[in-house]
């Protein structure tokens, strides 16, 4: 076999590969980690490190990341080699994309996302992401409640490989109506024709926000995007605001569903943090100001 040039692979299948003992790695010159932070959300860290165990310490090595965690730092130090850091301005999202958000209680948050749905008929190829796997099989159980049936399946990591194609294909083909996810959607899945994204929750890191809205209106489309923001994940949803420079809409719920949480402004620190402290004399480090005694007046026959 005269082999290839280029390979395009997931961690778990090329560890696989390798493993096995006939893909020979000795003369790879270029190691590239796409999309890194989201392949440790993963699980992939250790698969990594094995699979460079099978590469020449001769190599160019590039990475990138669209966040910088601490997990991200450890490897970048462990596999680079005195490393340039490029940093890019992250995109904003399209003016196609309608944002809104609506102000839920959890509890209360399965009944704004059926409101969405009941309002929204014509809608046939929905995205509903949550920021834990936990969450992806109860949010599907209580929609499932509303007789959507086959037409909702949830996505993770969890899944194997085979299982997770099967249920992009038939969301692919609009067998699938509405896909629950985790962020692990949220990147490097082209799909057209997504009508509607749900954040069910409000992601902690602003960035992840623009990369699940951006799964709608692409192309020459136009999309929704519409988050739920509990009474914990206001300031959260502050910093999405600040980073795409736009203040959302909020839509109150309906009114059956009970009072909805009020919208606050950002928190801050309201003390004056450039006051400056007196300096502290080098003679008296107790931060009191130091006692000097006046002195006695010196005798006319002192010497």
């Amino acid at each position: 076999m005269e082999g290839t040039n280029i390979i395009i692979a997931t961690p778990g299948r090329l560890l696989q590969h390798l493993t096995l003992g006939y893909a020979k790695f000795d003369k790879i010159r270029h190691l590239i980690l796409d999309e890194a932070d989201r392949m440790l959300d993963m699980g992939f860290y250790e698969d990594i490190k094995q699979i460079i165990k099978y590469i020449p310490e001769n190599r160019q090595t590039l990475m990138f990341s669209a966040t910088m965690p601490p997990k991200i730092g450890k490897l970048a130090q462990t596999i680079l080699k005195n490393p340039e850091i490029i940093t890019l301005s992250v995109s904003k999202p399209t003016e196609k994309v309608k944002q809104t958000a609506y102000l839920a209680y959890n509890n209360q948050k399965i009944g704004v996302v059926n409101h969405i749905l009941d309002n929204n008929p014509d809608y046939d190829s929905i995205i509903i992401f949550t920021s834990t796997k936990k969450n992806i099989s109860q949010i599907v159980r209580n929609l499932s409640k509303k007789n959507y049936g086959t037409k909702i399946q949830g996505i993770s990591s969890d899944l194997e490989q085979h299982e997770r194609e099967q249920v992009l294909m038939k969301f692919r083909s609009k067998e699938t109506k509405i896909l629950v996810a985790t962020d692990v959607l949220s990147r490097g899945i082209d799909i057209k024709g997504i009508n509607l994204v749900i954040n069910f929750d409000v992601p902690s890191d602003a960035v992840d926000y623009v990369h699940r809205i951006g799964r709608t209106a692409r192309a020459d489309s136009k999309g929704e995007a519409i988050t739920l923001i509990n009474e914990s994940d206001i300031n959260k949803f502050h910093s999405i605001e600040k980073l795409i420079e736009n203040t959302i809409e909020k839509v109150p719920i309906p009114e059956e569903l009970g009072e909805a949480p009020a919208w606050k402004e950002r928190t801050e620190y309201k003390g004056n943090i450039n006051k400056k402290k007196k300096p502290v004399s080098s003679e008296n480090k107790t931060g009191k100001k130091p006692f000097y005694r006046k002195p006695k007046p010196k005798s006319p026959n002192a010497i």
